[in-house]
Order: structure tokens, then sequence, then C-alpha cells
């Protein structure tokens, strides 16, 4: 059993710029970052890179302490950058590129951030109205086109390496920023610490060990703390090869020709790939549909045995072994994580029936459960303690429990330093005692397993006073691949509705199946035989809830949501005060009708 003294340890004395340096003299020529156009640099040619980055930047004006936004995709320079400002021990912050400009102007100043990193026109034309309101502001980089007005990326690394950081970076210093994506309120500027994010990963790497210099894939914006961590801490600590997917339409092309070791999908992912591979497995006839079914039934007899952490008697592990190599390995190829051991996902709960498919797959999905502010990752299931809808134990050195009223309370080395404060200060947020307040709703059940009820601000509290938690009743009515998004309306109102979004890649393929001519969405959402099925959907989920959580009305919406909408966080949460504003018609249509 891995302990707080096991991670500390496996951390360390170590800093990202110090990591980064190791993998440079200690791995020098082995691959570290492959972009989206195929071409790989070594850690090596990475680290020379950063250093001239860093010259780049402090000829800029970027001193210890300050503050530098990012506004770019995915893309190696990306990080080059990131890690060139904390070689400076300035804080580098990645913003959201679905951010309006108004918005865009909103972080800037509060950041007083002194350079700004920029991809090219489109970010430049976006970031205007910002960049005139940066009294701090020393110099903007552009990395594509620049026109001479600001400093290209080209002019920034020409000086090539300069001197090292006038300080050695401490573990306590900051590292990075993140401005949480805001589904109830304004974001803030989460700070976090070289100890947050290398006990983090140190913890990932003896909790469930991968291959040495494991290959990992990158797809999510590096402004969310999944990927920051994951795609640019967890490569330096292991000296991993990390691929670039910054297209979310070719996350399964990269994931098939990298063939990942490790994968952390949010649970849309998890969805999707779930319901390609059902749609797949659908189409099987005779002995292939046989063999297939014989073998995911071996794999969810282990699953569930698994689960309580008992081994598997020997005759059902032999011939799962058999059967895993012959049937269910080629069905994990299908979606690049045959050789994937560490998979995760978190963010928002995965339906159970998502959960228990893979299991079937050979896959154990382990769900993580935390906020920026805890780096990620405060609890887990493990690969012999899980169970769907739960989101495990507390992960080693962190501490659980809950408040009176449930909310979550944590404390432990994942907890960040604070908020920072539009004067530049870092404002922690723990009480006397260390707790933070997470605004999570949990209870731990008898197996002494988390489970998250909901958000604090978003708990439903109907006229009669009940409370409901709107996540539980939203998982199980996107247990049907048909549903891509629900959201649960009730708050003072005597009973539930939902707003349901048809998936845009299974309801049209359902579609075809049932042999429709229309696929398009603003069609389907009329189309009478795709009513009939949502409303079973809605009917088999009702069945599995109290009489005051089941939906009594709902809407199907002919279009689609995204983040660049409105109705979706960059990280694909429900903003449910915009929906809810939004469909306010709607809304009391289906009060109106109900009646």
């Amino acid at each position: 059993m891995v302990t707080e003294e096991d991670v500390r340890a496996a951390v360390g004395a170590h800093t990202v710029p110090g990591l980064l340096r190791r993998n440079a003299d200690e791995h020098g020529g082995l691959p570290a970052l492959t972009g989206a156009d195929g071409s790989t640099w070594t850690w090596r040619e990475l680290h020379e890179r950063v250093l001239a980055a860093a010259n780049g930047l402090r000829a800029l004006g970027l001193r210890r302490g300050e503050r530098m936004l990012i506004g770019m995709a995915s893309r190696p320079e990306h990080w080059v950058v990131d890690l060139a400002a904390v070689e400076l021990g300035a804080i580098p912050c990645t913003t959201y590129a679905t951010l309006s400009p108004e918005q865009i102007r909103q972080v800037a100043v509060h950041s007083g951030a002194s350079v700004v990193v920029l991809e090219g026109p489109a970010e430049l034309a976006r970031w205007e109205l910002a960049l005139a309101a940066m009294p701090a502001l020393k110099g903007v980089v552009v990395v594509d086109d620049a026109d001479g007005t600001h400093t290209s990326y080209a002019r920034l690394l020409e000086a090539g390496p300069g001197e090292p950081a006038e300080a050695e970076a401490a573990q306590d210093d900051p590292v990075a920023m993140i401005y949480t994506s805001g589904t109830t309120g304004d974001p803030k500027g989460v700070v976090l610490s070289h100890l947050n994010v290398l006990y983090q990963c140190a913890l990932q790497e003896l909790v469930q060990p991968v291959p040495a210099h494991p290959r990992t894939v990158a797809y999510l914006p590096l402004a969310h703390i999944a990927e920051r961590v994951l795609g640019i801490y967890l490569p330096l600590y292991a000296a991993g090869h990390v691929t670039i997917c910054n297209d979310s339409t070719r996350l399964l092309a990269t994931l098939t020709a990298v063939r990942p070791q490790a994968f952390f999908g949010v649970p849309r992912v998890w969805e999707k790939f779930a319901a390609g591979l059902q749609h797949a497995l659908s189409g099987l006839e005779g002995g292939a549909r046989d063999a297939v079914g014989r073998a995911r039934e071996l794999a969810a007899e282990a699953y569930r045995i698994r689960a309580t952490g008992a081994p598997l008697p020997d005759e059902l592990a032999g011939a799962l072994q058999q059967a895993d190599q012959a049937v269910l390995r080629p069905l994990r190829e299908r979606i690049g994580l045959a050789e994937a051991v560490r998979l995760g996902s978190g963010a928002a709960p995965v339906p159970a029936e998502v959960l228990e498919f893979f299991g079937s797959l050979g896959m154990t999905i382990m769900e993580v459960w935390g906020l920026s502010e805890t780096t990620g990752a405060a609890t887990s299931t493990f690969t012999d303690r899980y169970q769907a809808g739960t989101v495990g134990l507390p992960m080693p050195g962190m501490e659980l429990r809950l408040a009176e009223d449930g909310e979550v309370l944590v404390r432990g080395p994942l907890v960040f330093p604070g908020y920072l404060q539009q004067d530049g200060r870092i404002e922690p947020v723990v009480d006397a005692g260390g707790w933070l307040a997470t605004g999570d709703i949990g209870r731990f059940g008898e197996d002494g397993l988390l489970r998250i009820v909901d958000r604090k601000k978003e708990m439903i509290i109907t006229s009669s006073g009940k409370n409901i938690a709107p996540s539980a009743v939203e998982s199980l009515l996107r247990a049907h691949p048909l549903i891509g998004y629900a959201v649960v309306v009730g708050d003072r109102r005597p009973y539930l509705t939902a707003l349901l979004m048809l998936d845009e890649e299974a309801a049209p393929a359902w579609a075809a199946a049932q042999g429709l001519a229309s696929v398009e969405l603003k069609e389907l959402a009329a189309e009478p035989r795709v009513l009939q099925e949502v409303t079973a959907a809605v009917e088999r989920a009702n069945a599995a809830l109290s009489r005051p959580e089941q939906v009594k009305a709902f809407r199907v919406l002919d279009h689609a949501w995204s983040p660049a909408s409105g109705e979706l966080t960059p990280s694909l949460k429900l903003r449910r005060r915009v929906i809810e504003r939004r469909y306010a018609e709607v809304i009391e249509e289906l009060y109106a009708e109900g009646s």
C-alpha cells in the first residue's frame, strides 16, 4: 500500500526545471514531444528551446513572481514558453480558447500579467481589448505571422540559451496558475506550487505504475488541470513521450497511431467510445458475435470480482487470458487502448453502464475526483477497490471529512497555496485546521467509498422541500447513447423537467440504422421514432429513481451545445445558469404543459 512517506520520498527535492535538466542530461536522446504535424523533439532539444525562450522572455522583462498569459492551442511552442516562464520563476497561465473578448479582458486585468504569448493574428484580434487594458504589460509574443509590432516566436529564441535563472526554484514556489472555468460564478486564479504538481505525479506513478518512459496523448486544453498535470508535469516526471492532438475529431486516429500506455478520458470521451464500439458490436453475426459475447461475460465476471479486492479463481483467470488475447484485445485496439494500463476519468460522473461496458472489454477505468484547487485528483478508485458511481478513497496523504451539510472538506499536500488577488498576493482559503471547503456535497457508503452527490450551489430544492442532486438524475438519462447532454430543472418547482440534447455522433448513426432518411439533429429532434426511443430512455431512468426525483416532462432540443455557444464550459461541464436563462421560455412551457 502506497503511503504519504512513499510519495514524498519519490518527489524528493525535485522541481519542474530540475526535472527538465535531468531529462536532458540522462534521457536526452529519448523522444519528449511530438506535434500534430508529426515532428518530434527529444528531451535535449526541448530543453535547449526552453532555455532559449527563457532568455528571450527575460529580455522582454519577465521576472520572478510575475504572471504570463498564454493564448495558444496545444502545440510544441506552448510547452516551450510555459516551461520557459517557470525557468525564470514566473507563473504561466493558459487561457481557454472559448473565452469571449470581454472574458479575456477580465482575466487579463485580474492577472496583472506582464507578458502575453499569442498564437497568431486571430488571437491578437480577440485580445485587442485585453491588451489595451493591461497597465503592467511589458511585451507580447506572437508565434505565427507576427507583424513587426510585437515580438515573434523566432525572435524570442534567436539569442539562444542565456544565463541560469536568478535563483533556483523552491518546491513551495508557484509553478502555474489556472483560471477555473466558472460553472456557477466568476473564474478565480488558482495558483499551484511545484510540490502540488510533483506530488500528484509521484502519486500517479506509485499508485498505478506504467512502463518506463510511457507514451501518452495530450488532447485536452492546457488550461484544464488534468492536461496540465498529465500533459506537462507527469511526462517531465516520468521522462515520457507526449503526442499532441489539438483537434478533437482526430483523437481516435491519434490514439490508434500512438497506442498510449496511459489515458485519461473525460466522461463524454468514454461515452462516445462506448457508443462507437457498441454500434460495431451490434453488427456482428454468428460465431463472431457468440465469441465476443462469451469473452465479455468472462471479463464482466472478473470486473465484478476485482472490485472487491478478491483474487480471480484460477479457472476464470486462465479462460479470461485466452479470451482476452483472441477477442477482447482486438476490440480495445479499435480505440488505440490495448496497451493502456492506466485508465482514468474525472470532471463529471461517468454512467455506471459505460464503466461496466468497458469492464466487459477488460478495461478498468479509475474514477477520480478533485478540483483545480486540489491539483486534480484528490480521491480515486483503485484497481482492487472500485464501484461504479463512487470516486473512491483519498489519495495517499490526503484527508477527507464531511461538514454538517455534507460538503466535502479536504486537506493535504495537493491543496493549492491560494487564489491570486488583483494586487498580486496569493490568498490562502483553507481554515485554521488546513481544511479546504470544496463546494461539493458527498457521502460515504458502507464500503467507505466516497460518492459525490452534487455541487452545493447546484442542488435542487423542490417546492415541497425535497433536496435533489441533478447530476445523479442526469447521469441516468445520459446512459442511453442517443442522449448527449441532459439538464434537469426543478428548483422551487413542484417536479422535475429536463432539457435533452441528442448526441451529435450516436443519434445520426442510430437514425441511419433505423432507415431514417434524415440524420440531421434538427430533424431528428422531431422524428417520432427518436422521440419514442428517448421517451423510453426517460422512463427507464425514472424507474431507478424515487418519485420526487423522476422527470415528469422533457424537451429534445434541435441543436448542439458547445463551449463556443456558451452552454458548456471549456472542460465540457454544464453552465446551468446560462442554460436555464437561455431556455427560460422552453422551461416555462414544460411546466405549463404539466399543470
